[in-house]
């Protein structure tokens, strides 16, 4: 099978970093969200628009994730689901989730979202830095050739 990325990609900022990666690589790129975006016409990249709904995208996801993909997302409830079906996970900033990170991943997402619901801790996340970009582009690069010399 060869390898595929899929991108989560409502409120992904390394969208234009996939592009040019997958490009280097020859892979199929699947962007997927539920309200339209405009992207490079390419016949690697493909845009898939999902009903609206909180878990549409991230079910065509996960539903499609497999050993020979990379899926690059921030949503930890779906880099479970995609770490549980053999995908390479890869978060925006270049943070990998694997399965030995992904259950403190999800563990801290339930005590931040218990905090936040109680009224204890306001804000979201640090802003997103070149450094992350940089780090993205990096573990994406090195997600696509662990799974090549695997045989993807």
């Amino acid at each position: 099978m060869p390898i595929e990325i899929f991108v989560d990609a409502d409120a992904c900022p390394v969208k234009e970093e996939v592009f040019r990666v997958a490009g280097r690589h020859g892979l199929k790129t699947h962007v997927v969200a539920n309200s339209f975006m405009r992207l490079p016409r390419d016949p690697l990249i493909a845009f898939v628009l999902v009903q609206a709904g909180p878990d549409a995208a991230d079910d065509w996801i996960a539903e499609r994730a497999t050993p020979e993909a990379v899926v690059v997302t921030n949503d930890i409830p779906l880099a479970s689901r995609c770490i549980a079906a053999g995908a390479q996970v890869i978060g925006a900033t270049g943070k990998p989730f694997t399965e030995a990170s992904i259950g403190m991943a999800l563990a801290t997402r339930n005590l931040m979202e218990h905090l936040r619901s109680t009224g204890e801790m306001t804000g979201g996340p640090r802003p997103f830095s070149a450094k992350d970009r940089s780090a993205f582009l990096q573990a994406l690069d090195t997600a696509i050739m662990r799974l090549k010399r695997k045989g993807g």
